[in-house]
Formats: C-alpha cells, sequence, structure tokens
C-alpha cells in the first residue's frame, strides 16, 4: 500500500527540485538567502535600505530608499543575468551603500548549487520508473520496478541531501561572514528554497521507504504463493 504513494512523493521532491532550480533571478519570489541593508551616519541622517535575494542562478536587488536630510529618494529593482557562480559584485555594493564586502560570497561555492537542476533531472527520471510500481505485472506484482526505483531513488536521495548541505553550509557561512565583518550594517534572513529543498529530501527518502516497502511486498507475496503450491 505504501509503495503505491512513492510516485506522488517523487513528484513532490521533483516540483520542489524544479523551483529551487528556477529561484531568483528567475522566479524572483524563491531565493536562498537575502540580505538586508539600513545604513544611517551623521547628522544630517543620510542612509539607505533595500535588500539583495540571492538563488541558484544570480541576485535580484529590491528597490532601495535613500534618505538625505529627511528626504527619501527610491531606485529601480534590477536582477543580474542567470549565470553559474557569482559574487558579492560591485553592483550589489552600491545598491547596498556598502564597501569592502567583496569576500562574504565565493564563486566556488555558489557554483556547487549547479547540483539543483542536475538533482531534479534524476528524481524526474525516478519519477518516470516509480510510474511503473503502479503497473502490476502478470503475476500480481511490481517487484522490478520497485527494484530500479529503489536503486535510482537511493542516488536522487543521496544527492539531494547533498545539495540540502550545501545550500545550509552555503548561507551558514555567509551569515558568519555578515555578522563578523559589516558590523550590523547587514543582516543576512534564510531564504524559502532552503527549507523547499529539505523538504523535497525528505519526500525522496520516504519514496525510497515506500519502494523498498514494495520490493518486500512483493517478495512475500512470492513466498506466500510458493508455498501454497506446495
Amino acid at each position: 500500500m505504501f509503495a503505491a504513494i512513492t510516485p506522488v512523493l517523487v513528484f513532490i521532491a521533483f516540483i520542489l527540485l524544479l523551483l529551487v532550480s528556477l529561484s531568483v533571478p528567475i522566479i524572483k519570489s524563491i531565493y536562498l538567502f537575502r540580505l538586508i541593508a539600513n545604513v544611517e551616519e551623521g547628522i544630517l541622517r543620510t542612509g539607505a535600505s533595500g535588500s539583495v535575494k540571492f538563488g541558484v542562478w544570480g541576485h535580484c536587488v529590491s528597490a532601495i530608499e535613500v534618505s538625505f536630510v529627511g528626504i527619501n529618494h527610491s531606485t529601480n529593482a534590477e536582477c543580474s543575468k542567470p549565470h553559474l557562480g557569482y559574487t558579492f559584485d560591485k553592483t550589489v555594493a552600491q545598491a547596498l551603500h556598502v564597501s569592502g564586502f567583496d569576500n562574504l560570497i565565493s564563486r566556488t561555492s555558489t557554483a556547487a548549487l549547479v547540483l539543483h537542476p542536475i538533482v531534479a533531472g534524476l528524481t524526474f527520471l525516478t519519477l518516470l520508473i516509480s510510474l511503473f510500481i503502479l503497473r502490476r505485472g502478470s503475476n500480481g506484482t511490481s517487484r522490478l520496478p520497485s527494484l530500479i526505483t529503489l536503486g535510482v531513488g537511493i542516488l536522487t536521495a543521496v544527492l539531494a541531501t547533498i545539495v540540502f548541505l550545501i545550500d545550509v553550509i552555503l548561507v551558514a557561512l555567509v551569515r558568519h561572514r555578515v555578522h563578523n565583518e559589516t558590523n550590523g550594517d547587514l543582516v543576512l534572513n534564510w531564504g524559502n528554497a532552503v527549507w523547499m529543498t529539505l523538504g523535497a529530501t525528505i519526500a525522496l527518502w520516504a519514496a525510497t521507504f515506500g519502494a523498498c516497502a514494495g520490493v518486500c511486498a512483493c517478495g512475500s507475496r512470492y513466498s506466500n504463493r510458493k508455498n501454497a503450491a506446495y
């Protein structure tokens, strides 16, 4: 019975991973983390406030509010072009009106985010294979599809776990650097993409257990028929 919901769990995982793979700057509401600036200096009350969302393929700068002697001025929001590997570049620094934080984000570490679409593709492959679990064979079982789903599903679940750990480590490192180097000028908030990846990982491991249950159930049926024949 539990094996029958395996395709549903894999489908949920695929949708979550696909959305994360299309995060900022493609889907602007899905991001790994967000940097928020609220800088105010001098007796003239000059300052700036705004935020930048970072995703798998780049970043999006929100509308920046700049104030001078109580007079506010807004700049337009803009996003970088989707590309693999990015840094805390001058565009982001100028938008947040901060400087000297070029080492906050490593291009090498963000390049590792390419694993997101790879895992999404493997999840889609697992989904296609898992659909055959719903089709019973001539002996009333679906052991072979369950075995294949189990093998591919374990690989996909392990890679999804690695991707989730990469997300957590990346955001945690940036958060640590922000806390130590910006003196409160910047604040980092975790994004929804990290928790979506976690949800997909849990769904994939649950689907793996479902496929395992399908293999065991099919083996039990085969043993019962064999005993009945004798």
